[in-house]
């Protein structure tokens, strides 16, 4: 019977977002109905339901390198993902999604910076193209959210970040610049996987056919990720949560 009562709260997540495998759904279960089971249980409850996640596609990045990089700097972050406070550790990236008009395809960019503490994302911006405009709007919206920051502030090598204008900019701000490796991916991890939990929950396998559309999918979706997506690294928290929390104490 109690088996059964936690069926019908794992169908009812799963209608929700049938992304979710059987971890998170656990974590769901523990966030928002204090229903406290292990791993294990969860899944022989999905299988037994034929419950299955969405798969995981393979993520392709747009990552422009700088012909002429103006400014290189070390790799100072060297994939120490942790921090103890907010605002001491912030990855910046920018990404592209597509949308169709007929067989006409279209490109946005999406560009986020996220703190390494909380996971939230603390500022983010869209735009029609990949330049330098959209990375620096996307910074100065972080600051304006957060005048009293200094963070190490870390990117891969891609042209908006080695133009020296940026790299004045995080000067003026009074921010260490720190940059991945050439060819290494996984110096800006965290951010790497942001994007690939968004499109893998909300982007592929779709198909957008407005330009609208796809803008609304990712604006509700990173709401939805900074104050509903509860995370197990987080202590089955959202990041909202976590900054709150910390905030508090």
């Amino acid at each position: 019977m109690e088996n059964e009562q936690i069926a019908e709260k794992i169908e009812k997540i799963h209608m929700e977002s049938p992304d979710k495998g059987y971890r998170r759904i656990n974590d769901d279960l523990r966030h928002d109905h204090s229903i406290h089971v292990n791993d294990k249980r969860v899944l022989r409850i999905c299988r037994a339901k034929n419950i299955k996640s969405t798969i995981k596609y393979e993520n392709r990045g747009c990552t422009r390198r700088a012909k002429n990089p103006q400014y290189i700097a070390e790799n100072l972050l060297n994939r120490q993902f942790y921090a103890d406070r907010p605002n001491e550790k912030w990855l910046t990236d920018v990404t592209e999604f597509k949308w169709y008009d007929g067989i006409v395809v279209h490109k946005i960019y999406l560009s986020a910076i996220l703190d390494l503490c909380d996971r939230r994302i603390v500022a983010h911006v869209i735009s029609d193209h990949n330049d330098n405009p959209l990375v620096y709007k996307t910074f100065d919206r972080a600051i304006k959210a957060n005048p009293d920051a200094h963070p190490l502030f870390h990117s891969d090598r891609g042209f908006q970040y080695t133009n020296r204008i940026f790299h004045h900019k995080l000067e003026k701000a009074g921010m260490t610049q720190s940059m991945s490796r050439v060819a290494k991916c996984i110096d800006n991890g965290p951010m790497e996987g942001f994007w690939g939990i968004l499109k893998r929950e909300r982007y592929y396998g779709r198909r957008f056919t407005s330009k609208k559309e796809l803008v609304a999918m990712i604006e509700n979706y990173i709401r939805y990720y900074n104050s509903r997506r509860v995370q197990r690294n987080l202590g089955i928290l959202t990041p909202m949560e976590k900054y709150a929390q910390y905030l508090a104490a």
